[in-house]
Formats: C-alpha cells, structure tokens, sequence
C-alpha cells in the first residue's frame, strides 16, 4: 500500500533507489507503471508499463527522464524515443472513454494498466506504480506516492503514457474537428469548454464526466 510521503524529500530526479534493493534481490524484471488523462473529459486513459535492464547504468542513459508533467513536448517526444531503446520491454495500453462511463475512472484505469503489462515481452516480476494498486494482480507491487518523481522505472512509464494518449488525441482531432482535441488533449480548458458549449459532446466524451477545467 501507499504510505504517508514527505514531499520535502522528493529527489531532484528519479533515481533508482526502488529498483535497486529488488535488483539485488535477484528480481530482475520490475516494471514501473503510470497512466496518462485520468482527469480529461474527453479521450481513453493511457498507462504504460516500462521494464529497465537490471543496470544502474540506467541513471545516466536516461538522464532526463521526469515526470511527464515536468517536461516540455519536445522533452517527451526525444526521451520517448529513448527510452523505447533502452528498456527490456515496454508496452502501452487504453481504456476508451465509454469503459470509464460504464466502470469509473479508477477502474477503467487499473484497465488500461493490466493491458499495459500484458502487451510486455517479459512477466514482471514487480511492479512499481504511482500509487495506484492492482488488487486483482497476483503479481507483487508497491505504490509510491509521487512515483513518477521518485522512481525512474515510474517516470518513464509516465513519458510514455503521455506521449502514446497525445498521439492518440492528435488523430482523433482529424475524426472529430471543431474541439481542439490536437491541442488541449481532452482536457477541460477553456477553449474545450466553449467548444462543448457550441457542439455538444461528440461520441469520446465522458459522459459521466462533470465538464470542469482540468489541468
């Protein structure tokens, strides 16, 4: 379970400390787990799940990985690519904005995680998530509250959740114009909103989404 944090002493970076003791302990395969879009009102949550070489190397090779939020799109899009390359195994997975109407959201996104681990080349033998847990998973985790500032495994998944769901939301732009999907993502700024105001919510709505501002 997750416990009580001191935000004062979140690292200037994510590091290793997690991964390590569990790589010491001949558990190789720890996979750090994040999502993306929980609180937009429009489009699927996107979770990955990334799996690093037992290496403390890592640190460095994936030097400028951050929480997803603490990145530009640039920043995101190089360290995507990056990361891709370095890890044993990735894998993305979505919950569409119907499942989260019909489950909820915290449901809908424990959804996308497992598909997330299931699309991995290797069985974790860990997970690491961002405090979110997976009561129905057999496998042995550990929820970090600010996960993805804490673990690298964690950031990482967090680079490509975002980056995966941006993509995804730029094409669906092309399927419903009109809402600056392209540009806000989903998320209930201040353009989406006057854009919901004059169309109406189109079939990636949330419907049981209150249409408030999100960040």
């Amino acid at each position: 379970m997750a416990v009580k944090f001191d935000l004062a002493l979140l690292p200037e970076a994510p590091d290793l400390c997690f991964e390590q003791p569990l790589w010491g302990a001949g558990i190789e395969w720890v996979a750090g787990i994040d999502e993306a879009g929980r609180g937009a009102l429009a489009g699927p949550v996107a979770a990955a799940s990334v799996v690093l070489p037992p290496d403390p190397e890592m640190i460095r090779t994936l030097h400028g990985v951050r929480d997803s939020k603490q990145m530009t799109p640039v920043q995101r899009d190089y360290w995507a690519v990056r990361i891709r390359e370095a890890a044993v195994s990735w894998g993305v997975g979505f919950a569409s904005a119907e499942e989260i109407d019909i489950l909820g959201i915290v449901s809908a996104t424990r959804l996308a995680v497992q598909r997330a681990i299931d699309t991995l080349p290797v069985s974790p033998q860990h997970l690491l998530l961002d405090y979110l847990l997976l009561p129905e998973s057999p496998l042995p985790q550990t929820a970090l509250i600010k996960g993805d500032c804490r673990s690298l495994s964690i950031a990482a998944a967090s680079v490509l959740a975002k980056t995966a769901r941006d993509a995804l939301m730029r094409g669906l732009d092309i399927d419903y114009p009109g809402y600056g999907f392209a540009i806000h993502k989903g998320y209930g700024t201040a353009a989406h909103r006057a854009a919901l105001a004059q169309w109406g919510a189109c079939a990636i709505h949330r419907k049981t989404f209150r249409f408030r501002s999100e960040s």
